[in-house]
């Protein structure tokens, strides 16, 4: 059996060179991976500066998938009043979040939202200059995935870019993975250097290499680890850039004998 997972941090369809946001470009770089799962950071709902398109829904359709949609915020990030913490995605509420996307059944989901730090943050704002912006809320979701060899359990996830709140939130996210099906992959922008994640969760990594920032990379924040993955499956995985995003995505490929 064959298995693709990949993650996108998909940066809202925005461009980095231009600033501009373009769903299409985005759906159509997810598309052409190929996955059978994928896992994206920096998700629009009906956001203004995305057009108000659901961009879970157009992602799902480009790729054959069942997708999900994890609200984080409602409203627009990266603007002091211009959003709030989102306690439940609501279907018809501006937000922004993660997704998971499946082409294979999906036998269950699972989600947990994870608090954000108190401090205030440093964020870049296109035509803003630098502005310090409250913590943002996080969120893991998982969909416990039928194969030929059964369940297969597949995390998304977006870790704060506050360096202490999100080695707690790995934390919470290796907590959540206890009572789910081996084998485990966890897919992510975790924003945390290898050797950090490796402490925290000293589990399998499925590729290495830097995915930031995607022009010339020189840090690797996205990961694919692997938990309960039996020895006998073969493993290739690549980095490339997905659309216009500041992140490169990760592709693993993953051969069960």
């Amino acid at each position: 059996m064959h298995l693709r997972i990949a993650s996108v941090n998909a940066a809202s369809g925005r461009d980095l060179a231009s600033g501009a946001v373009d769903s299409f470009v985005l759906t159509t770089a997810v598309a052409a991976l190929d996955a059978d799962v994928v896992a994206v950071q920096e998700v629009d709902h009906l956001l203004p500066r995305s057009a108000r398109a659901d961009q879970t829904a157009l992602l799902a359709q480009a790729t054959g998938s069942t997708g999900r949609f994890v609200a984080t915020v409602h409203g627009t990030p990266g603007t002091p009043q211009g959003f709030y913490p989102a306690d439940a995605t609501v279907a018809g509420e501006p937000s922004y979040g993660i997704a998971l996307l499946s082409r294979l059944p999906v036998l269950e989901w699972r989600e947990e939202r994870m608090a954000p730090g108190r401090a205030r943050l440093p964020l870049p704002v296109p035509g803003a200059g630098l502005r310090w912006i409250p913590d943002e809320p996080r969120a893991v979701v998982a969909a416990v995935v039928g194969t030929a060899i059964g369940p297969v359990s597949v995390l998304g996830t977006h870790l704060s870019f506050s360096p202490l709140r999100s080695v707690a939130q790995l934390r919470a996210v290796r907590r959540f993975a206890e009572s789910l099906p081996r084998p485990l992959v966890l897919l992510g922008d975790l924003n945390l250097p290898p050797g950090v994640v490796h402490r925290v969760l000293p589990w399998r990594p499925l590729v290495t290499g830097p995915t930031f920032p995607a022009p010339a990379p020189k840090v690797q924040l996205d990961h694919a680890l692997a938990d309960g993955l039996p020895d006998s499956v073969r493993v290739t995985a690549r980095i490339e850039q997905v659309g216009g995003s500041d992140h490169r995505g990760v592709i693993v490929d993953l051969t069960f004998d």
